[in-house]
Protein backbone atom coordinates (compact mmCIF):
# COMPACT_ATOMS: atom_id res chain seq x y z
CA UNK A 1 0.00 0.00 0.00
CA UNK A 2 1.65 3.64 -1.19
CA UNK A 3 1.66 5.60 1.65
CA UNK A 4 2.45 9.80 1.60
CA UNK A 5 5.01 11.33 3.52
CA UNK A 6 2.79 13.62 4.34
CA UNK A 7 0.63 13.81 7.49
CA UNK A 8 -0.90 15.61 10.98
CA UNK A 9 -2.10 14.58 13.79
CA UNK A 10 -3.09 15.88 17.59
CA UNK A 11 -3.94 14.15 20.72
CA UNK A 12 -4.62 15.97 23.98
CA UNK A 13 -5.44 14.71 27.15
CA UNK A 14 -5.87 15.94 30.98
CA UNK A 15 -5.42 14.55 34.05
CA UNK A 16 -4.21 14.51 37.33
CA UNK A 17 -3.43 18.70 37.34
CA UNK A 18 -2.00 18.47 34.30
CA UNK A 19 -2.60 19.30 30.47
CA UNK A 20 -0.94 17.64 27.95
CA UNK A 21 -0.54 18.12 23.90
CA UNK A 22 1.02 16.28 21.27
CA UNK A 23 1.25 17.38 17.81
CA UNK A 24 2.96 15.46 15.22
CA UNK A 25 3.68 16.60 11.49
CA UNK A 26 5.29 14.60 8.72
CA UNK A 27 5.97 16.09 5.00
CA UNK A 28 8.04 14.85 2.50
CA UNK A 29 11.94 14.49 2.53
CA UNK A 30 14.52 12.52 0.84
CA UNK A 31 15.96 10.48 4.48
CA UNK A 32 14.20 10.37 7.61
CA UNK A 33 14.84 13.08 9.53
CA UNK A 34 13.16 13.79 13.69
CA UNK A 35 12.88 17.03 15.00
CA UNK A 36 11.62 16.51 18.70
CA UNK A 37 10.82 19.11 21.11
CA UNK A 38 9.75 18.05 24.37
CA UNK A 39 9.39 20.05 27.74
CA UNK A 40 12.35 20.08 29.80
CA UNK A 41 10.57 18.33 32.53
CA UNK A 42 9.70 15.02 29.73
CA UNK A 43 13.85 15.59 28.23
CA UNK A 44 14.35 11.94 29.70
CA UNK A 45 11.72 10.60 27.44
CA UNK A 46 13.53 11.74 24.04
CA UNK A 47 15.41 8.57 23.39
CA UNK A 48 12.37 6.54 23.72
CA UNK A 49 9.96 8.88 21.62
CA UNK A 50 13.04 8.97 18.88
CA UNK A 51 13.03 5.10 18.82
CA UNK A 52 8.84 5.14 18.51
CA UNK A 53 9.33 7.32 15.55
CA UNK A 54 12.04 5.78 13.66
CA UNK A 55 9.53 2.46 14.37
CA UNK A 56 6.54 4.24 12.84
CA UNK A 57 7.78 6.29 9.69
CA UNK A 58 10.73 4.82 7.52
CA UNK A 59 11.37 8.04 5.59
CA UNK A 60 10.17 11.78 5.62
CA UNK A 61 10.81 14.91 7.81
CA UNK A 62 8.81 14.39 11.30
CA UNK A 63 8.58 16.94 13.81
CA UNK A 64 6.75 16.01 17.15
CA UNK A 65 5.57 18.84 19.61
CA UNK A 66 4.49 18.20 22.92
CA UNK A 67 3.23 21.04 25.38
CA UNK A 68 2.50 20.74 29.15
CA UNK A 69 0.27 23.40 31.27
CA UNK A 70 -0.79 23.32 34.93
CA UNK A 71 1.67 21.39 37.88
CA UNK A 72 3.59 19.90 35.43
CA UNK A 73 6.47 21.44 34.42
CA UNK A 74 9.92 22.48 36.60
CA UNK A 75 10.12 23.32 40.08
CA UNK A 76 13.17 25.40 41.28
CA UNK A 77 14.54 25.35 44.44
CA UNK A 78 17.17 27.65 46.10
CA UNK A 79 20.19 25.64 47.73
CA UNK A 80 23.24 26.83 49.67
CA UNK A 81 26.50 25.86 50.04
CA UNK A 82 27.27 24.99 53.29
CA UNK A 83 30.48 23.65 53.11
CA UNK A 84 31.69 26.64 50.86
CA UNK A 85 30.02 28.83 53.27
CA UNK A 86 31.42 28.13 56.31
CA UNK A 87 34.82 28.17 54.85
CA UNK A 88 34.35 31.55 53.57
CA UNK A 89 32.99 32.99 57.36
CA UNK A 90 36.25 31.32 58.05
CA UNK A 91 38.68 32.95 56.38
CA UNK A 92 37.05 36.52 56.82
CA UNK A 93 37.25 35.87 60.05
CA UNK A 94 40.63 35.06 60.03
CA UNK A 95 41.47 38.14 57.81
CA UNK A 96 39.60 40.48 60.57
CA UNK A 97 41.75 39.04 63.08
CA UNK A 98 45.61 38.98 61.47
CA UNK A 99 44.59 42.68 60.03
CA UNK A 100 42.79 44.23 63.03
CA UNK A 101 39.81 44.88 60.95
CA UNK A 102 36.78 46.41 62.44
CA UNK A 103 33.13 45.80 61.26
CA UNK A 104 30.82 42.66 62.08
CA UNK A 105 30.07 39.55 59.14
CA UNK A 106 26.56 39.72 57.91
CA UNK A 107 24.36 37.88 55.59
CA UNK A 108 24.59 40.74 53.13
CA UNK A 109 28.12 39.91 52.82
CA UNK A 110 27.50 36.30 51.83
CA UNK A 111 24.37 37.15 49.70
CA UNK A 112 26.68 38.65 47.20
CA UNK A 113 28.67 35.68 46.61
CA UNK A 114 27.30 33.97 43.62
CA UNK A 115 28.62 30.53 44.37
CA UNK A 116 27.40 30.20 47.51
CA UNK A 117 23.63 30.00 46.10
CA UNK A 118 22.41 27.76 43.35
CA UNK A 119 19.09 27.60 41.54
CA UNK A 120 18.30 23.85 41.72
CA UNK A 121 15.36 22.41 39.07
CA UNK A 122 13.23 19.66 39.45
CA UNK A 123 10.60 17.89 37.75
CA UNK A 124 7.16 18.10 38.81
CA UNK A 125 5.23 15.56 37.16
CA UNK A 126 2.89 13.00 38.09
CA UNK A 127 4.28 9.18 37.74
CA UNK A 128 1.73 8.44 34.79
CA UNK A 129 3.13 11.82 33.25
CA UNK A 130 5.70 9.17 30.97
CA UNK A 131 2.47 7.32 30.07
CA UNK A 132 0.34 9.91 28.79
CA UNK A 133 3.31 11.11 26.43
CA UNK A 134 3.47 7.17 24.75
CA UNK A 135 -0.66 7.47 24.63
CA UNK A 136 -0.66 10.60 22.84
CA UNK A 137 2.32 10.21 20.53
CA UNK A 138 -0.36 6.79 19.62
CA UNK A 139 -3.26 8.68 18.97
CA UNK A 140 -1.37 11.41 17.18
CA UNK A 141 0.31 8.91 14.91
CA UNK A 142 -2.76 7.02 14.18
CA UNK A 143 -4.46 10.18 12.78
CA UNK A 144 -1.03 10.99 10.69
CA UNK A 145 -1.39 7.15 9.14
CA UNK A 146 -4.88 7.27 8.27
CA UNK A 147 -4.16 11.03 6.50
CA UNK A 148 -0.77 9.58 4.62
CA UNK A 149 -2.93 6.58 3.61
CA UNK A 150 -5.51 8.61 1.95
CA UNK A 151 -3.29 10.78 -0.32
CA UNK A 152 -1.15 7.41 -0.73
CA UNK A 153 -4.31 6.26 -2.54
CA UNK A 154 -5.15 9.36 -5.03
CA UNK A 155 -1.08 9.04 -5.54
CA UNK A 156 -1.10 5.18 -6.05
CA UNK A 157 -4.12 5.73 -8.52
CA UNK A 158 -2.33 8.58 -10.60
CA UNK A 159 0.41 6.65 -10.54
CA UNK A 160 -1.06 3.37 -12.18
CA UNK A 161 -2.67 5.94 -14.68
CA UNK A 162 0.83 7.24 -15.88
CA UNK A 163 1.96 3.59 -16.36
CA UNK A 164 -0.52 2.58 -18.14
CA UNK A 165 -0.01 5.40 -20.22
CA UNK A 166 3.87 4.41 -21.05
CA UNK A 167 2.87 0.73 -21.59
CA UNK A 168 0.74 2.15 -23.71
CA UNK A 169 3.40 4.75 -25.83
CA UNK A 170 5.90 1.17 -25.30
CA UNK A 171 3.73 -0.51 -27.29
CA UNK A 172 3.07 1.70 -30.30
CA UNK A 173 6.57 2.25 -30.55
CA UNK A 174 6.94 -1.22 -30.80
CA UNK A 175 4.65 -1.76 -33.30
CA UNK A 176 6.10 1.31 -35.72
CA UNK A 177 9.76 -0.46 -35.38
CA UNK A 178 8.61 -3.04 -38.98
CA UNK A 179 7.46 0.15 -40.37
CA UNK A 180 10.78 2.02 -39.63
CA UNK A 181 12.82 -0.52 -41.32
CA UNK A 182 10.75 -0.67 -44.56
CA UNK A 183 10.15 2.79 -44.89
CA UNK A 184 14.27 3.21 -44.64
CA UNK A 185 14.01 0.02 -47.11
CA UNK A 186 12.33 2.14 -49.92
CA UNK A 187 13.76 5.45 -49.34
CA UNK A 188 17.85 4.00 -49.76
CA UNK A 189 16.63 1.76 -52.93
CA UNK A 190 15.29 5.08 -54.11
CA UNK A 191 18.28 7.16 -53.28
CA UNK A 192 20.53 4.11 -54.69
CA UNK A 193 18.77 4.35 -57.98
CA UNK A 194 18.83 7.51 -58.29
CA UNK A 195 22.83 7.95 -57.59
CA UNK A 196 23.44 4.91 -59.71
CA UNK A 197 21.10 5.48 -62.90
CA UNK A 198 19.98 2.42 -61.63
CA UNK A 199 18.80 -0.30 -59.20
CA UNK A 200 21.16 -1.47 -56.44
CA UNK A 201 22.22 -4.89 -56.50
CA UNK A 202 19.71 -6.77 -53.83
CA UNK A 203 22.20 -8.23 -51.74
CA UNK A 204 24.30 -4.66 -51.24
CA UNK A 205 20.31 -3.42 -50.31
CA UNK A 206 20.00 -6.09 -48.10
CA UNK A 207 23.07 -5.47 -46.56
CA UNK A 208 22.66 -2.30 -45.64
CA UNK A 209 18.92 -2.18 -44.46
CA UNK A 210 19.95 -4.99 -42.09
CA UNK A 211 23.07 -2.73 -40.66
CA UNK A 212 19.82 -0.08 -40.31
CA UNK A 213 18.47 -2.38 -38.51
CA UNK A 214 20.87 -3.51 -36.25
CA UNK A 215 21.71 0.36 -35.19
CA UNK A 216 17.75 1.21 -34.51
CA UNK A 217 17.03 -1.84 -32.47
CA UNK A 218 15.33 -0.75 -29.52
CA UNK A 219 14.03 -4.01 -28.65
CA UNK A 220 15.96 -4.67 -25.73
CA UNK A 221 14.72 -1.10 -24.51
CA UNK A 222 11.52 -1.83 -24.67
CA UNK A 223 12.00 -5.25 -22.93
CA UNK A 224 13.14 -3.79 -20.13
CA UNK A 225 11.50 -0.78 -20.06
CA UNK A 226 8.12 -2.76 -19.95
CA UNK A 227 10.14 -5.35 -17.35
CA UNK A 228 10.15 -1.51 -15.01
CA UNK A 229 6.79 -0.73 -15.51
CA UNK A 230 5.71 -4.00 -14.12
CA UNK A 231 8.20 -3.58 -10.95
CA UNK A 232 7.00 -0.24 -10.35
CA UNK A 233 3.39 -1.27 -10.18
CA UNK A 234 3.91 -4.46 -8.31
CA UNK A 235 5.82 -2.22 -5.74
CA UNK A 236 2.76 0.13 -5.64
CA UNK A 237 0.55 -2.83 -4.64
CA UNK A 238 3.06 -3.87 -1.85
CA UNK A 239 3.50 -3.51 1.96
CA UNK A 240 6.75 -2.12 2.70
CA UNK A 241 7.95 1.29 2.21
CA UNK A 242 8.71 1.75 -1.62
CA UNK A 243 10.12 5.69 -2.05
CA UNK A 244 13.50 4.74 -2.30
CA UNK A 245 12.61 1.27 -4.26
CA UNK A 246 10.53 3.66 -7.02
CA UNK A 247 13.45 6.74 -7.07
CA UNK A 248 15.43 3.49 -8.86
CA UNK A 249 13.53 2.09 -10.83
CA UNK A 250 12.38 6.05 -12.14
CA UNK A 251 16.23 6.50 -12.91
CA UNK A 252 16.36 3.02 -15.01
CA UNK A 253 13.34 3.55 -16.85
CA UNK A 254 14.82 7.08 -17.84
CA UNK A 255 17.72 5.56 -18.74
CA UNK A 256 15.65 3.40 -21.53
CA UNK A 257 13.62 6.40 -22.73
CA UNK A 258 16.97 8.21 -23.35
CA UNK A 259 18.49 4.82 -25.00
CA UNK A 260 15.32 4.53 -27.37
CA UNK A 261 15.50 8.20 -28.08
CA UNK A 262 18.68 7.96 -29.22
CA UNK A 263 18.82 5.14 -31.42
CA UNK A 264 15.44 5.63 -33.22
CA UNK A 265 15.64 7.05 -36.47
CA UNK A 266 11.95 8.31 -36.80
CA UNK A 267 9.56 11.20 -36.04
CA UNK A 268 6.66 9.08 -34.60
CA UNK A 269 9.09 7.15 -32.52
CA UNK A 270 10.53 10.47 -31.07
CA UNK A 271 7.21 11.89 -30.52
CA UNK A 272 6.34 9.06 -28.28
CA UNK A 273 9.74 9.86 -26.45
CA UNK A 274 9.09 12.96 -25.60
CA UNK A 275 5.64 11.81 -24.47
CA UNK A 276 7.24 9.36 -22.34
CA UNK A 277 9.69 11.90 -20.59
CA UNK A 278 6.81 13.57 -19.71
CA UNK A 279 4.96 11.22 -17.96
CA UNK A 280 8.18 9.89 -15.97
CA UNK A 281 9.04 13.87 -14.83
CA UNK A 282 5.48 13.94 -13.27
CA UNK A 283 5.90 10.46 -11.91
CA UNK A 284 9.15 11.58 -10.22
CA UNK A 285 7.20 14.44 -9.08
CA UNK A 286 4.41 12.24 -7.42
CA UNK A 287 7.14 9.76 -6.21
CA UNK A 288 9.14 12.74 -3.70
CA UNK A 289 6.08 12.29 -1.27
CA UNK A 290 6.19 8.79 -1.57
CA UNK A 291 7.48 6.94 1.85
Amino acid sequence: MVRSMTGYGRAERRGQGIEMAVELRTVNHRFSELNIKLPRSLAHLEPAVKESLTALFARGRVDLSVSLNGRGGVERELVVDGRLARSYIKQLRGLQRQYGLRGELEIGHLAGVRELLTISEAPSLPPAAGRMVTQLLRQAARQVEAMRRAEGKALAADLEQRLTVIEGAVERVRRRLPSVIESYHRRLAARAAELAGGAIAPERLAQEVALYAERCDVSEELVRLASHVAQFRAHLRGKEPIGRTLDFLLQEMNREVNTLGSKANDAMITSEVVGLKGELEKIREQVQNVE
